[in-house]
């Protein structure tokens, strides 16, 4: 699965709907989200790709493309179906995903950058009058999100991204309850990056694939792919 992240030979038929990218600052998640968009504009002929994020940090932090396509034409179609949405809190993520029904096509995924920053922890607690606002918050937000993906009957994915500094991601226990697949990135001590899958359920897949690359001269690199 983590082949979807880079401009390799895809060959993995089932996909989970609902996914979270989680790593620590600085290792090109956004890069990462970027080819998983570009990967899956690819694939057809029609339909978008919706990539949602707060436009100021998209600006100061642009994603770096891979060297195999940096030279592709930004006017091309692929390019033109990556539909960038700016938001600037949950707000924004709820009352595009309460809308969602009302699409005449649906889009072919909805990627999600930063998704735990768009809930400010003040305005949250605020909200609900509750010191875990954030938590309920997001809680809510997660299950709209999954009532319209689950609407699509499997037309369309959702893949958020979020940023933690240990091992998991800051709020799992709260992402567990909603999402089926996780993609953990760790640093590998020398520059580089290891990002891993793993299934939120007791069954596995017989192999799975662990992706080691880095982010340098502004261009994703892969570097290795190892069965696991």
């Amino acid at each position: 699965m983590v082949e979807r992240f880079f401009p390799v030979e895809q060959n993995s038929p089932a996909e989970p709907t609902l996914a979270l990218l989680s790593g620590p600052p600085c290792c090109g998640k956004t890069s990462l989200l970027f080819q998983f968009a570009i990967n899956c504009a690819s694939e057809t002929s029609s339909g978008d790709v919706i990539f949602m994020c707060n436009k100021r940090r998209l600006e100061s932090k642009p994603p770096f493309l891979s060297q195999e396509i940096s030279g592709i034409d930004l006017s091309s179609d692929v390019f033109q179906r990556i539909q960038m949405k700016y938001v600037e809190d949950d707000d924004g993520i709820k009352k595009y995903f309460a809308a969602f029904h009302l699409h005449e096509s649906f889009p072919l995924a909805v990627i999600i950058d930063d998704f735990a920053d768009f809930f400010g922890e003040r305005t949250c607690q605020n909200r609900y009058g509750n010191a875990r606002g954030r938590d309920l918050a997001m809680v809510r937000t997660l299950a709209l999100c999954q009532d319209a993906i689950t609407y699509t009957k499997g037309a369309c994915k959702l893949l958020l991204a979020d940023t933690h500094q240990g091992d998991n991601p800051r709020l799992l226990f709260i992402y567990k309850r909603w999402i089926q697949s996780f993609f953990t990135i760790q640093s590998d001590g020398s520059g580089s990056f290891i990002m891993r899958s793993s299934a939120n359920s007791s069954t596995r897949s017989e192999r799975t694939r662990s992706a080691k690359y880095s982010v340098a001269l502004q261009s994703l690199v892969l570097e290795q792919m190892v069965d696991e």
